[in-house]
C-alpha cells in the first residue's frame, strides 16, 4: 500500500501540475433568444411605418349622405347607357368585390342584361360579336377608390398633375383625363374619382354602344343628360338631384352631367373598406390574424436582399401600392386593345405616354380586399389568388405551363395570339431585369411560403365585403329607382345579388 501511494504521488509530480487541477472549462454562452413571431412582425411594422388604415386623415361621404344615395341610384340606372341596357353596376357589383367576378367584362348588348358574373355573354346579334367578352381587360374595383392620390384605370389615363398625398387629385393642380393632351388638366376634372365617373359611358364596348355615334364625349354626355330632363326616358330624378344637392332649381341647372359624376363619384368614394384583420393587428389585437399570415406578412414586407420575397418594393404603404406602372408579362388574353401586329394586344401605359419603357406596363393594384377582387391582372388572366402570387415570384416558369383558355371560365374567351402577344411583354420584362429597370424579383419560395403569403393577402379583407348583409348598404332596394331602368342584378341561377 505504501508503495501504491508512493507510486500515485510521484505520479501527479510527473506531469507538471505540482498536484493542482486545471480550471473548469466554462460552459458555452447560451444561443441567443430568438424573437417570436410577433416581435419579428412588430419590427417590420415599425420599420416600415404601416398603421393599418390608410384612410386616415381623408374627408370620406357617408353612404348614407343624400349625394351618395343619388349616386347609388345612378350607378344602378341602365338609362346612363347608349342602348338602356348597362350600368355601371354591370361590371362593378358591391357583392361582387366591386368588380364582376369575370376575367373579363361584358359590357352593352348582354343576353341578358341584368346577369352579372359567370354567366353573362355578349349576345349573338350584338355588334362585333365573335362569341366572347367585349372590354378588353378586367374591371378593376371600385372599393376603396377614394384613396388614390395619383392614377386611375389600368393605364392611369386619369391622373392627378399634382398627386397631393391623401388629395385624390382635388389639390388645385388638376387632373388629366382623355379628353385633354396628356400633361394638361382637363376642365371639368375635380377629382380623380369624379373625373374616371365621365368616361365609361363614352366607351363603346362599356355603356355607349353605337348611342350618338360619332358624337364627342361632351355632345354624348349632354344627350344621356337630355333623355333624362326633356322626359324622352320618364322619370323622378328631379326630386333625388333636388334633394342632393339642397337646391329647388330645375332639372337643366341641375341635371347635368357634371353633377351625375360628382354623384357618382360620392358612391364610390363612399366604398370605404379598410376594416381589416391586418389592421387591427396593427393596433394591438395579436390574435386578429394566423400565424401563417403572420409568416406572410414577415416574407411580403422582407427585401430580397435578407430572403423575403419583395413585394413591399410595390405594394408597399399602407394602401398596398405605390400607384406606379411595372411590366409583370400578365398573360395578354382577350380582344385587346388594338395593338400589335395582330391588333389584340394591349400596350398598357405606353398608350398614354409613348415612352418604350412603358410598353405593357400598367399601374400597380391595391391589395386591400384583393382576396375578393378576382379574377386578377390586367386582363383577369389569373383565377385563383395563389396562382398570380406564383407568377409575381416565377414569371418565366408561371407562363411556361400557362393555359390560354382559362379551362374555359369563360365562354368565347379570345386568345388565338395571346401566346405571342405575352412572349412580347416577357422579352420587355427580361430587358427591364438586364438593365436593372425593373422591381420584380424572382424567388425561389416554398409551397408554404406561398401559402404564407396567401394567408397574409386575406388578411387585408374587411369583413364587410363578404357579408351581404354589411355590403348591402351600398345596393339600392329591388325596383326602387326613379325611372323603370333599375338593374336588379341577379347571378346565372337567378338569385338576386
Amino acid at each position: 500500500m505504501l508503495c501504491v501511494g508512493l507510486f500515485s504521488t510521484l505520479a501527479a509530480c510527473s506531469d507538471g501540475t505540482d498536484g493542482i487541477r486545471p480550471p473548469a472549462t466554462p460552459d458555452p454562452e447560451p444561443p441567443p433568444v430568438q424573437p417570436s413571431l410577433d416581435e419579428q412582425l412588430g419590427q417590420v411594422i415599425e420599420d416600415r411605418g404601416l398603421t393599418g388604415d390608410p384612410s386616415t386623415g381623408r374627408e370620406l361621404p357617408s353612404i348614407t349622405d343624400p349625394l351618395a344615395q343619388l349616386g347609388m341610384k345612378l350607378f344602378f340606372s341602365k338609362s346612363l347607357s347608349g342602348p338602356l341596357d348597362t350600368a355601371c353596376v354591370s361590371c362593378h357589383h358591391p357583392t361582387m368585390g366591386g368588380g364582376d367576378d369575370l376575367p373579363l367584362p361584358i359590357g352593352v348588348e348582354a343576353e341578358f342584361p341584368d346577369l352579372l358574373g359567370p354567366g353573362r355573354v355578349h349576345a349573338s346579334w350584338g355588334h362585333h360579336f365573335d362569341g366572347g367578352p367585349t372590354v378588353p381587360r378586367n374591371a378593376p374595383t371600385t372599393f376603396n377608390i377614394a384613396l388614390w392620390d395619383q392614377v386611375l384605370f389600368h393605364d392611369g389615363r386619369v391622373e392627378s398633375l399634382g398627386k397631393t398625398p391623401g388629395a385624390n387629385g382635388d389639390d388645385g393642380q388638376g387632373v388629366r383625363t382623355p379628353d385633354s393632351a396628356f400633361g394638361t388638366a382637363a376642365p371639368d376634372a375635380e377629382n380623380l374619382t369624379q373625373a374616371q365617373a365621365l368616361f365609361p359611358v363614352t366607351s363603346v364596348e362599356e355603356m355607349r354602344g353605337q348611342f350618338a355615334a360619332g358624337a364627342s364625349n361632351a355632345e354624348l354626355r349632354a344627350a344621356l343628360t337630355e333623355r333624362l330632363t326633356t322626359q324622352e326616358i320618364a322619370n323622378s330624378w328631379l326630386d333625388d338631384f333636388q334633394l342632393a344637392f339642397d337646391s329647388a332649381a330645375g332639372g337643366d341647372e341641375l341635371m347635368t352631367y357634371q353633377n351625375i359624376s360628382r354623384a357618382l363619384a360620392a358612391y364610390e368614394n363612399s366604398q370605404v373598406f379598410v376594416d381589416t384583420p391586418w389592421k387591427a393587428y396593427i393596433q394591438g389585437d395579436t390574435d386578429a390574424i394566423s400565424d401563417s399570415a403572420k409568416r406572410g406578412a414577415i416574407l411580403f414586407h422582407t427585401t430580397a436582399e435578407d430572403d423575403g420575397a419583395s413585394c413591399v418594393a410595390c405594394h408597399s404603404g399602407d394602401f398596398y401600392t405605390d400607384e406606379k406602372f411595372h411590366v409583370l408579362a400578365i398573360p395578354q388574353i382577350g380582344r385587346g386593345k388594338g395593338d400589335g401586329a395582330t391588333g389584340d394586344d394591349d400596350f398598357g401605359r405606353f398608350r398614354e405616354t409613348g415612352e418604350p419603357a412603358d410598353r405593357y406596363a400598367f399601374r400597380t393594384p391595391t391589395l386591400l380586399n384583393v382576396a375578393v377582387t378576382g379574377p386578377w391582372g390586367h386582363s383577369g388572366a389569373y383565377l385563383e389568388l395563389a396562382a398570380i402570387v406564383r407568377h409575381h415570384v416565377a414569371v418565366e416558369d408561371a407562363l411556361a405551363g400557362f393555359d390560354y383558355s382559362l379551362g374555359g371560365a369563360q365562354a368565347g374567351l379570345q386568345y388565338d395570339n395571346a401566346q405571342a402577344n405575352t412572349t412580347l411583354a416577357l422579352e420587355q420584362l427580361r430587358d427591364q431585369w438586364q438593365s436593372g429597370r425593373s422591381l420584380l424579383t424572382q424567388a425561389e419560395l416554398s409551397d408554404e411560403q406561398i401559402d404564407d403569403l396567401v394567408s397574409f393577402l386575406r388578411a387585408l379583407t374587411d369583413p364587410c365585403v363578404e357579408d351581404r348583409a354589411c355590403v348591402g348598404k351600398w345596393v339600392p332596394e329591388y325596383g326602387s329607382g326613379p325611372d323603370a331602368l333599375q338593374l336588379n342584378a341577379t347571378n346565372a341561377a337567378g338569385d338576386l345579388l
